[in-house]
């Protein structure tokens, strides 16, 4: 005999994500790409404007470094997807109780990375390995789409909360 309790019962429908919020969501995993792809180069041996020197010794490239360097891409892009599922209307693999405050938490410490991020980019010695104006400026225009996803992040995140909450009173 099947018994329904409220942990197995079906979540009520909430309302849709609004258009702005499934924009926001998709943004977020198109901000990602540049950097990514900006990193594979790298790996991949195409000169990015670092010298071959500066491969070797910082970034271990040929070598481990690339592993790391294409996992850390790899990694980022599937990060940038996890706000698709705050968008979802079809596919909710954790209950709102506990997606909502995991994604609270993703945006604060994507405000608190994207901080950290502007004090490196900044740094005397980060600038340093970079061998010419050309290549820190593609480099800039790469990486800055990253700095929108923590105000995409956080637009998606109170929106799903606020649909959620509003479901909850209902």
């Amino acid at each position: 005999m099947y018994v329904m309790t409220t942990a197995t019962a079906p979540l009520p429908a909430s309302s849709p994500a609004p258009v702005w919020a499934r924009r926001a969501a998709h943004a977020i995993a198109w901000c990602a790409v540049p950097s990514g792809l900006w990193r594979i180069a790298m790996a991949s041996g195409v000169h990015v404007g670092y010298s071959d020197q500066v491969l070797r010794d910082v970034f271990d490239i040929p070598g481990w470094g690339i592993a790391y360097v294409v996992g850390l891409s790899v990694l980022t892009e599937l990060a940038a997807l996890f706000p698709l599922l705050l968008v979802s209307d079809r596919w909710r693999p954790l209950h709102p109780r506990v997606l909502a405050p995991l994604a609270w938490a993703a945006s604060g410490v994507l405000v608190l990375v994207a901080l950290w991020q502007l004090v490196v980019a900044f740094t005397v010695e980060s600038q340093t390995y970079l061998s010419s104006g050309t290549a820190q400026t593609v480099w800039g225009f790469t990486f800055a789409p990253l700095f929108a996803i923590p105000v995409l992040m956080t637009a998606v995140t109170w929106s799903y909360a606020k649909r959620h909450r509003a479901r909850g009173q209902a």
